[in-house]
């Protein structure tokens, strides 16, 4: 799986290095020893290195070696004169004298931890970028989840995921595969729950012929499909126990037949299981079989919920956008407000609901920036002051003045039928007033105008200025400039 990783001793006493050996070979490293003057010559030769244990005297040359590879960790034993690496962060710790068991053992934990967690790891391989992309996020969790995807990734051992609905446990099922000697090889998905229980062995195991009524030819099944590659059963928990039976037979033997067929066919399938339920609650209830619990269980995964990273949404909301933009041609902003505010939902549906918030956002937004009172209600965690426009008087005039003319037809003319209609109520509210023979001060009428209607608003709704202005078809703020404008005020 992983190439064994040695410890190579440099010490130029004899004695001192035999004894080392024995410690080495009874705590089961594998290890190599050299003089000081072959260090270049065996570090180069075995690249796979764990750990270099310096001991006695620590001379420019090992320094030097010290200072050039800061991606290995450096070990120091009965060395006297340490001034001269001791500001080089690989060198992890000391080995004391007598040596101690229980202290190398540690230090040689910490050395594995030390290359585990390299920096060029924490984000996946270069290579690994592209099939990380849907794991998107930099929190502990995701990088937890990355990390043990790449080690089981080149097994054959059966994977568990565990994770609530939405947090993209299929997707890790597919990276498992792609990063897998099987990637070339088919990945066959199943959902347990969406096919009845009556016909979950036909589709696992496939039938021949005449097997059943409706069997009108053979037809191959999900194992045979994913013969050489993966085989994704999730929603593992909502499979009937009969099936639960004859999958762990599968398991046990790596064969299986046909329904309504003799041959046994041979199994070259890696099977990864996923599930929202709790399998322990469930075998406790009766409800799922422990011994096929203890099959699949050989490495769990469990993938975080969405809330346990939060500081993962700005992240995952530059990814899925474009992914949008990418499949839709249609993008939406997010203020740093608004993404404050989502960072705060505790996204039951995890990265699904999230995803379909921004669809959502797309459709009613698309190519704008959305802020705090742009998302739906239950978004909202934060209380954002809403800005409100404010137009020129001009501006507001003439739109009063195209609504008060709007439907008015300039062209037509008047004749009997007209007339005759006159006095119909819905002609009356939409006629507009006869232009006095004198003519008016049209600035003044369309003020009188627009205090009149604000008044009857006003008092019909006891000057309640939200209910009024809902009334009048506009913001409330607007109501309140208006009636600052006019001095308007209720009366004692």
């Amino acid at each position: 799986m992983h190439g064994q990783k040695h410890i190579l001793v440099v010490d130029n006493d004899v004695a001192r290095r035999q004894q080392m050996e024995t410690v080495l070979s009874f705590i089961g490293e594998h290890f190599y020893t050299c003089a000081e003057d072959e260090i270049d010559e065996t570090f180069q030769k075995y690249s796979n290195t764990l750990t270099v244990i310096i001991c006695g005297q620590l001379s420019e040359h090992l320094v030097r070696l010290v200072k050039a590879n800061p991606a290995c960790p450096f070990i120091l034993h009965d060395v006297f004169d340490k001034n001269a690496v001791e500001d080089y962060i690989n060198v992890i710790g000391e080995i004391s004298t007598p040596l101690n068991y229980a202290q190398l053992t540690e230090i040689v934990h910490h050395c594995h931890q030390y290359h585990n967690k390299l920096p060029h790891k924490k984000g996946g391989h270069a290579s690994n970028k592209v099939l990380f992309r849907s794991l998107v996020g930099s929190s502990e969790p995701m990088q937890h989840v990355r990390f043990l995807i790449e080690q089981v990734a080149s097994t054959n051992a059966n994977v568990l995921i565990l994770g609530e609905s939405g947090t993209g446990k299929e997707v890790v099922a597919r990276n498992i595969h792609n990063l897998s000697n099987r990637s070339k090889a088919p990945f066959v998905p199943v959902n347990c729950g969406a096919i009845p229980p009556d016909l979950l062995e036909s589709e696992l195991f496939g039938h021949e012929k005449g097997a059943f009524t409706g069997a009108i030819s053979t037809r191959k099944g999900r194992f045979e499909l994913a013969e050489g590659g993966t085989l994704f059963l999730d929603e593992i928990g909502d499979m009937p126990q009969p099936m639960q039976v004859k999958l762990l037979r599968v398991l046990q033997e790596r064969t299986f037949e046909r329904i309504g067929g003799a041959k046994s066919i041979k199994a070259d399938v890696r099977v990864i299981a996923a599930t929202h339920q709790n399998l322990e609650e469930m075998i406790k209830e009766g409800g799922f079989r422990e011994d096929l619990y203890y099959r699949l269980n050989v490495f769990p995964i469990e993938t975080p919920a969405l809330r346990e990273r939060k500081d993962d949404i700005p992240l995952l909301l530059q990814e899925l956008i474009s992914r949008f933009e990418h499949d839709q041609g249609h993008s939406v902003r997010f203020t740093e407000q608004a993404i404050a505010s989502l960072q705060e939902h505790p996204w039951s549906g995890n990265v699904r609901e999230l995803s379909n918030l921004i669809e959502r956002m797309i459709i009613m937004y698309g190519e704008q920036v959305v802020n705090v009172s742009e998302l739906p209600r239950k978004y909202r965690h934060i209380d954002v002051e809403e800005y409100t426009p404010e137009y020129p008087e001009e501006l507001q005039e003439r739109e009063a003045i195209n609504e008060l003319f709007a439907g008015f037809d300039y062209d037509y003319e008047e004749d009997d039928s007209f007339a005759d209609d006159k006095n119909s109520e819905e002609q009356q509210a939409n006629q507009v007033d006869k232009l006095p023979e004198q003519g008016l001060n049209l600035k003044e009428y369309l003020a009188d105008l627009e205090v009149s209607l604000i008044t009857q608003a006003l008092e019909k709704n006891d000057w309640v200025v939200a209910r009024s202005a809902e009334l009048l078809g506009m913001r409330r703020t607007t109501l309140v400039e208006k009636m600052r404008k006019y001095n308007m005020q209720k009366s004692d």
